[in-house]
């Protein structure tokens, strides 16, 4: 008499969990096998790389350098700021400029923070 799958998946459902645990411990054991689910490295890889891949960035001013009045000019065109404001963010290490821009505007806005003087980062 054979059986069918229709047979052993009606057996396996009416498994309590602990049952069903040690069923699957034994099918490990004799052939050899793991139930743990296996990422396949090149595709894996991929996906963290489009996961990483940023779509908006900040501009973050880490120093305005010797030439602050520059700095200070040229975060006033960026942002809109009045004079005041934008000193106050010039003096402040790590002030975020611009927020959630593409990454050609950040990188226009750090060459002319950078050629200003200051110290930049993307983030």
């Amino acid at each position: 008499m054979a059986i069918s799958k229709e047979d052993v998946l009606e057996y396996i459902s009416n498994l309590s969990v602990l049952e069903l645990s040690e069923l699957v411990k034994e099918f490990e054991e004799k052939f050899g096998v793991s139930a743990q689910p296996v990422a396949v490295a090149g595709a894996a890889g991929g996906a963290v790389e489009a996961a990483e891949e940023q779509t908006e960035f900040n501009v973050v001013l880490k120093d305005a350098g010797a030439k602050k009045i520059n700095v200070i000019k040229v975060i006033r065109a960026l942002t809109g700021l009045g004079l005041k404001e934008a000193k106050g963010m010039a003096e402040e290490a790590g002030a975020v400029v611009k927020e959630g821009i593409s990454k050609d505007d950040a990188e226009a806005a750090k060459a002319d923070l950078e050629g200003a003087g200051a110290t930049v980062e993307l983030v």
